[in-house]
């Protein structure tokens, strides 16, 4: 019943996420492949999305915060789970307490890190960022050159990685990625025995298909778990784990010269069948792909005509079948024919904004994979 008063209906393939998972994990051995799940699964629920990656393999998680990583150790009490905000203020025994590692991005979070593990007695472990070049989070080579005289500092800490993020991994000539690659391992150099010989990591989706120079000792893919196609302008290698339909609500023969939507930004130019779709920017159906975005009804792509509403959009279906565009029915948003990058770039941004927008108006099915 709750799938019939829905206007949309959401299916997250959970054992296609396994698959993509197994690709990446096949693809960057024998180094380990690790999963960035930040921002509640991409937005697919990290309830569900966290224990299916565990049953495909994975034993090491990267979210933003801690929240989100409390939520997970609920979940999967045994994996490592690292916090790429780093050490947030007066937090440190909420960490411990829950055994999440913070990527320290800056010599103050070392310094409360590491006052922290000498407080308790105990030797805690995290992740150092480098920035290489992303200009975001992580030390600069000022801070390494200070960190390197200061090597008491990381005495209570277990350094597990050495890490940095590429900038222009979705750009596969692009000159920085080599730079960023080359200065991450300079800067390894800069530090004192043993982190200059600590294990490194760089790639996320996209350069994990930069080729095995980028694998270093783990990868930390994300977008291309959830079927996001980390190579733009190639035949996407991932499975796809997200399809999204909307509820056929109405169906009407107009004539010409007929206004469709706020605005009357489209107007028919012959008579023309319109479709109203029980979805709209509430459900994060961006209101940007009014007059841009293709749906699919029984495969076939019809446009979306007029601005996206709230709660409706609208679309021509004068070259479907009556019989295949009925009231009740439904027709693909992402998915199938529409592919989510090709939704992403009709809205013109990322397929990370799309997945992590999507509403909670959906029904949600969730199709188990076989682990």
């Amino acid at each position: 019943m709750e799938r019939k008063l829905a206007g949309a209906h959401l299916t997250i393939n959970l054992g296609a996420l396994q698959e993509n998972y197994r690709l990446l994990a096949d693809k960057a051995a024998p180094a380990e492949c690790a999963a960035s799940v930040k921002a509640d699964g991409y937005g697919l629920g990290i309830e569900r999305v966290g224990p299916a990656l565990y049953a495909a393999g994975c034993r090491r998680f990267f979210v933003a915060l801690p929240l989100e990583g409390i939520a997970l150790r609920r979940l999967l009490p045994e994996v490592k789970i690292h916090i790429l905000a780093g050490l947030l203020h007066e937090t440190e025994a909420v960490y411990l307490e829950h055994r999440l590692d913070p990527v320290l991005n800056s010599l103050d979070d070392i310094r409360r890190w590491a006052a922290f593990a000498k407080e308790t007695g105990k030797t805690l472990p995290a992740l150092l960022h480098l920035d290489t070049g992303i200009t975001r989070l992580g030390l600069l080579e000022a801070e390494i050159r200070a960190l390197a005289k200061e090597p008491g500092l990381l005495d209570h800490l277990e350094i597990e990685f050495l890490m940095s993020h590429l900038s222009c991994a979705d750009m596969p000539e692009h000159p920085l990625n080599r730079q960023q690659l080359d200065k991450l391992k300079y800067f390894r150099g800069l530090l004192p025995a043993p982190l200059d010989k600590a294990p490194l990591s760089l790639a996320n989706s996209s350069g994990v298909f930069l080729g095995s120079d980028y694998h270093l000792d783990m990868v930390r893919p994300g977008i291309a778990l959830f079927g996001g196609n980390p190579e733009p302008g190639r035949p996407n290698p991932m499975a796809e784990v997200v399809h999204l339909q909307g509820r056929i609500l109405q169906v009407q023969d107009v004539d010409s010269e007929i206004g469709v939507g706020y605005g009357a930004t489209f107007r028919t130019e012959k008579s023309s069948r319109i479709a109203t779709v029980s979805v709209g920017y509430a459900d994060g159906y961006f209101r940007a792909l009014g007059n841009k975005a293709e749906c699919a009804v029984n495969d076939v792509k019809v446009p979306v005509i007029g601005r996206v509403s709230m709660d409706m959009i609208t679309i021509d279906v004068s070259r479907v079948a009556k019989e295949d565009c009925q009231p009740g029915g439904f027709v693909d948003l992402i998915g199938g024919a529409v592919p989510l990058d090709d939704v992403a770039a009709h809205a013109g941004t990322i397929p990370y904004e799309i997945l992590t927008a999507l509403g909670n108006r959906y029904y949600r099915e969730y199709l188990e994979g076989a682990g």
